[in-house]
């Protein structure tokens, strides 16, 4: 990894705000790597149609491609953009629970021209309940996130604590404060009967059987 630190923009003023999203789009739009605020942690994300970039991400993580990134949106409505034949009980959970801390794995579309890694056709897909990672996402469209640490090492839950970790390998830093949540989404897959958690995290289990009843989880939650 390089020695050199990426640059941290203070994102809590709104004087500056603006200016510094257009930045940080133009930044993943030249392919390069963001660290974002999320509701849950913080974020390394890249532009997910760009394969380059989604392997700098992995590569920044120490994480080979057998662990795809999860991919953030900005609205609902890009769900039937990226994913296909969505169950209706993923509809629902994703109506209840978005934005917010609830990562699907659905299938994906198979017309989209991306590589986010060995998928086996599924997509992970979240909207964050963060409003400076939905104006980032507004700007840039999908992007795909993975939480902003090494591989094996805690979750960043600060811009700073980020870039101890990541260093020269992200170009922006974007600092909103302490993230919120401080855990990570609980991840469900919706691709298999009856639907499984394969994470638990911020958002737990009894509150998704409020909603699928027969939602399964793997031993432990963990995924």
């Amino acid at each position: 990894m390089s020695e050199e630190r990426g640059e941290i923009y203070d994102c809590t003023s709104e004087n500056v705000r603006n200016l510094v999203l257009e930045e940080a789009a133009r930044t993943l739009a030249d392919g390069e790597l963001v660290v974002m605020p999320t509701d849950t942690v913080y974020g390394i994300a890249a532009d997910a149609f760009s394969p380059r970039a989604v392997q700098d991400l992995l590569a920044a993580k120490g994480r080979g491609r057998e662990m795809p990134p999860p991919v953030l949106i900005a609205r609902p409505a890009a769900l039937d953009g990226l994913a296909a034949d969505v169950h209706p009980q993923a509809r629902a959970l994703a109506e209840e629970f978005w934005p917010g801390a609830l990562t699907l794995i659905l299938t994906a579309q198979p017309s989209l021209d991306w590589d986010l890694g060995e998928t086996h056709g599924t997509v992970a897909l979240r909207m964050p309940d963060h409003p400076i990672a939905l104006q980032l996402l507004e700007r840039t469209g999908p992007l795909a996130v993975s939480s902003a640490n090494r591989t094996g090492m805690p979750a960043a839950l600060e811009a700073a604590a980020a870039q101890d970790m990541l260093g020269g390998a992200v170009a922006v830093y974007l600092d909103a404060g302490r993230a919120p949540g401080g855990e990570a989404s609980t991840i469900v897959d919706t691709t298999v009967s009856p639907f499984r958690v394969v994470r638990q995290g911020a958002l737990p289990l009894e509150r998704l059987r409020q909603v699928v009843p027969d939602l399964a989880a793997d031993e432990g939650g963990a995924g």
